[in-house]
């Protein structure tokens, strides 16, 4: 009988069924991280602190994530989750540029600020990739997908175009200028990135002077 089960951090241990001791100790740690992530960046997280905030000890924080910046990326993947409103219109282009947009405005938000910093640690902390992919870019992008099947259904899309390469296409520029900081990211110039990226940036081939 296989006797794994889910631990904090995602991961699975021999011991058997989480207990609500367990469960505690799991949240009081995403919870004393996010805190510490608002009050002095990401820079200034450390184990140390997080065990002193949270009431859990180092070893076993250690004993569930590999890094600071594994448990900084669940930390964030959570607060992010219940940031952004998924609007429903029924009007699914404009859904999914509500969406993006409201999605990336976050990101330069107090709350959401830490999004760059946190790209930065994760790049130096090879360990806390797959926790960033787990517990926060593939919520985001699963979120977006049912948008781009909607505009599908509704034959508004090209053909042939997945809702993964679409999410690359919208939020790739966006990104960018996000960790670039070389224009701005006011909520209309995001809603403009985010238009542009969707409808395209060149006039169709069979418009007049397409091309000149």
């Amino acid at each position: 009988m296989d006797t794994t089960a889910d631990v904090p951090g995602g991961r699975r241990t021999q011991d058997g069924p989480r207990r609500p001791r367990s469960i505690r100790a799991h949240d009081a740690v995403l919870t004393a991280t996010s805190a510490l992530m608002r009050e002095v960046g990401t820079a200034g997280v450390t184990i140390d602190r997080i065990a002193g905030r949270s009431g859990v000890s180092t070893a076993t924080i250690y004993k569930h994530w590999p890094c600071k910046a594994a448990i900084m990326a669940e930390a964030f993947g959570r607060d992010a989750a219940g940031a952004v409103v998924f609007p429903d219109t029924g009007r699914p282009v404009e859904d999914l540029v509500t969406f993006a947009t409201d999605l990336l405005t976050y990101y330069t938000s107090p709350e959401g600020g830490v999004f760059g910093q946190l790209l930065a640690a994760c790049a130096t902390e090879p360990q806390a990739a797959p926790y960033f992919h787990e517990f926060f870019l593939a919520p985001r992008r699963a979120a977006l997908e049912p948008y781009w099947d909607r505009a599908a259904e509704a034959g508004l899309t090209r053909r042939g175009v997945d809702a993964a390469t679409a999410t690359d296409v919208l939020l790739g520029a966006l990104a960018f200028r996000l960790m670039a900081g070389h224009e701005s990211l006011a909520p209309e110039e995001v809603r403009k990135l985010v238009e542009y990226a969707l409808h395209g940036l060149l006039v169709p081939a069979d418009t007049p002077h397409a091309g000149c």
